[in-house]
């Protein structure tokens, strides 16, 4: 007698973690792009390589760099890589929105026109890095509760 093996179907919220990490990977990546392309970055002549001095913003409000928009490119390459697992996807969203919401303090704490601005940052961005982190957390810890099965849950990281 021979046991037939039934495949099982992904829990809903694997799907969820992967399609959530998908979209927030995706968006980065565009992100990351746009902020090359002028006409969408206002004073693109003004793009710096890093720093506060770059005088480009993206959409007229967000300020950007060669780094800033770099940065959101790789972070979007790794938004799609963890999107293949549901284990990656928790760690993604959860570990990037918690980034995100240390780059929010950094942001109100670093004084705007100091060159430890780096990136760089203004108002616009910090308030987009604060409603980032939490939603990214929020999805992360959401998606992990549904793929588990709630508290006491059977899944495997």
């Amino acid at each position: 007698m021979s046991a037939t093996h039934v495949p099982t179907q992904p829990r809903p919220g694997a799907r969820f973690l992967r399609t959530a990490t998908l979209v927030v990977g995706a968006t980065f990546l565009l992100v990351g792009v746009l902020g090359f392309v002028p006409g969408i970055v206002t004073d693109h002549d003004q793009l710096e390589m890093a720093g506060h001095h770059s005088e480009a913003y993206l959409l007229g409000l967000f300020q950007v760099s060669v780094l800033h928009n770099v940065v959101h490119l790789l972070f979007g390459a790794v938004g799609l890589l963890a999107a293949s697992r549901p284990r990656w996807a928790v760690g993604y969203l959860v570990g990037g929105g918690l980034v995100y919401l240390a780059l929010w303090i950094y942001g109100l704490a670093v004084d705007q026109s100091h060159d430890a601005n780096v990136v760089p940052l203004n108002d616009a961005d910090n308030w987009l890095h604060l409603g980032l982190g939490v939603g990214m957390v929020a999805l992360g810890v959401a998606g992990y509760r549904w793929w588990r099965g709630g508290i006491g849950g059977d899944a495997v990281l």
